[in-house]
């Protein structure tokens, strides 16, 4: 959803490398640019004209003008502000002391406010929480007959004695339901309200009559990210009319430009709380400010990823494969079986792209993650189920019918199934060198990163070659060249292990050979 405006901070930030101070002329170009940005991403005007006033000020401060490298800490500034404009700190729930803890959504016809109390439940049982889904939206054509379908794939209960399609009194069915969840011990209760197409009297009364006969501990204002600019009137229409304590930001995966989702949090004074990027019940976690704003700027957001990965792979599996490969034989332990077992836990982490996604620097290849093909992953898991036992504990065996065999099982080339073993050796080789400390293969010279004692003769021959020319044209020519080699790897250090530094150019990006292989 922030694609745009990604793209157009990052060629800003591009216009500031190399410079060692930064004039006024230059900050004010480099505001205008911002504030462009940000107007062509939707964001209200008034949340613009104060993070342009902000980042100035500071800009044109002490900080900036006393730093080592004022192009990096005016994107300090940049990432600062831009979190303080979704909110700054995480907002987490509030639960109520003595259970059961309501939650009141509330929100428009069409934000997604069903679906969300699904996913909502889904994540707090997750939690260790036991929630109840309450349909009081008994207007709508099948809207309890949504709920009910919704809390039964969430795996959570419902309560829903009304059958809606304009039966019922939603106010006594979301009384009757703190009651009912005492008696079965549930400990959160989740109360879907009805919405309108627009704002009218009607939905804010009865949204005020449900918020009075239950007292929520939170009403949660479930907002769509892509109707634009009308978010934030409505969300201000909400806040006056019924009020709620935080913001439900739903199909943030849309390809609208969701600037008015940002200015929510600074126009309101409610914070988002949590964010909706895809159609499965597990699309949906609480939302970091900060993890937002690194995301934007192209610095990733590897916390969310560790956090998914811990999710999904325990311990005792992750030190065992490990074992595997550090063993003695080389890697050789490890089979396709693990291979396999690998690759499965990585889809339950959701979409390979989404996950590329989140790794610093790939904003700049995101075309080329985009074109990813999901259905490689199955594809392949295929080709490997399609082995017997033997074949995948030792792949060596898998000779020219053996391949024919498994590429009529799999329903693939018979030149797939070779290419997928010649992958895996190649991996396992690659994986086992970095599981023993030896760095990973293709990238020379950085520390921790292999080709220190694995450079060859034939490279090393190479750089002894290297003289300076005796053209001065020429040789101020290399001079720069060289300069240039030394200001990407510091800045490479700079910016971590597994990405660009914010700011550098990644459209001369390329894989290393080594990784080229296992792309397909």
């Amino acid at each position: 959803m922030f694609d745009t405006l990604s793209d157009r901070l990052a060629a800003t930030f591009k216009n500031l490398r190399g410079k060692g101070r930064l004039s006024e002329a230059d900050i004010d170009a480099t505001a205008r640019e911002i504030r462009i940005a940000l107007l062509e991403a939707d964001v209200a005007l008034p949340v613009v004209r104060a993070f342009i006033k902000q980042v100035k000020e500071r800009a044109t401060g002490a900080e900036v003008s006393a730093a080592l490298n004022p192009a990096q800490q005016v994107i300090k500034i940049v990432n600062e502000e831009l979190i303080g404009i979704l909110g700054g700190e995480t907002r987490r729930l509030r639960f109520a002391k003595q259970p059961p803890t309501v939650i009141m959504l509330a929100g428009l016809q069409g934000a997604g406010k069903t679906t969300l109390a699904g996913k909502l439940g889904h994540w707090l049982k997750a939690q260790g929480h036991s929630p109840l889904l309450v349909a009081c939206d008994l207007q709508r054509p099948n809207a309890v007959n949504q709920l009910s379908v919704v809390a039964e794939r969430a795996g959570v209960g419902i309560y829903a004695p009304q059958p809606g399609n304009g039966v019922g009194d939603p106010v006594q069915v979301a009384q009757d339901s703190i009651e009912f969840a005492r008696t079965k011990q549930y400990d959160v209760v989740i109360v879907d309200t009805a919405g309108r197409l627009g704002i009218d009297q009607e939905l804010m009364q009865q949204a005020a009559d449900i918020r009075d006969a239950v007292s929520p501990d939170e009403v949660l204002f479930v907002v769509d990210a892509m109707i634009g600019q009308d978010a934030v009137n409505t969300a201000e229409a909400f806040r006056d009319g019924v009020g709620f304590d935080g913001v439900v930001l739903s199909k943030l995966d849309g390809d609208a430009r969701g600037g008015a989702a940002l200015s929510i949090a600074h126009v309101t004074g409610r914070q988002i709380m949590f964010a909706s990027n895809g159609e499965k019940l597990d699309d949906f976690d609480a939302f970091h400010p900060d993890r937002m704003a690194s995301r934007i700027l192209g610095m990733g957001d590897m916390l969310t990823l560790i956090e998914k990965a811990e999710q999904t792979f325990s311990q005792q599996e992750a030190e065992k494969m490990a074992s595997k490969l550090a063993g003695s034989k080389g890697g050789k332990d490890f089979t396709l079986d693990d291979f396999l077992a690998q690759m499965e836990q990585v889809r339950k982490m959701g979409s390979i792209s989404k996950l590329l996604g989140m790794l610093p620097g790939m904003g700049q290849i995101k075309d080329q993650i985009n074109n990813l093909d999901e259905r490689d992953v199955d594809r392949t898991a295929a080709i490997i189920k399609s082995m017997t036992p033997a074949e995948r504990q030792e792949p060596t065996l898998i000779n020219g019918s053996r391949r024919a065999r498994i590429a009529k099982g799999s329903g693939v080339e018979v030149s797939a199934v070779k290419n997928l073993v010649e992958r895996f050796f190649e991996a396992r080789k690659m994986m086992s060198r970095m599981a023993q400390g030896g760095g990973m293969p293709g990238m020379p010279g950085m520390p921790g990163m292999g080709g220190g004692p694995g450079r060859t003769k034939k490279k090393q021959k190479q750089a002894k070659g290297k003289q300076r020319s005796g053209n001065p044209m020429k040789r101020k020519q290399q001079e720069e060249e060289a300069a240039a080699r030394r200001a990407a790897v510091e800045g490479a250090a700079a910016g971590g292990a597994f990405g660009l530094p914010p700011g550098q150019d990644g459209k001369d990006f390329e894989l290393p050979d080594e990784f080229k292989k296992f792309m397909g």
